[in-house]
């Protein structure tokens, strides 16, 4: 796994990005991103995580940790049906 981008360090004030494991955390990592991230930290979360990772995440907490038009857009991006 790639480093996480520095550049996604604003969205996780609470934690130091080097002791964040990609593993352990990924339910964080997989939060924040889609949230916050620009198009490069969004190559990044891809090229790090599965899409299924991604998607069970939405399914399971996406209406909890994304607002709207986040939810939305992901759900369609992702082919999660309403």
């Amino acid at each position: 796994m790639q480093p996480i981008p520095k550049t996604l360090a604003p969205f996780f004030k609470e934690y130091s990005l080097a002791q964040l494991d990609q593993q352990r955390d990924s339910a964080t990592i997989i939060e924040r991103t889609p949230r916050f991230g620009s198009r490069e930290e969004l190559r990044w979360l891809f090229k790090n995580y599965s899409r299924e990772q991604i998607r069970e995440w939405v399914l399971q907490w996406g209406s909890f940790g994304l607002p709207e038009p986040h939810l939305s857009f992901w759900k369609l991006f992702l082919g999660i049906g309403a």
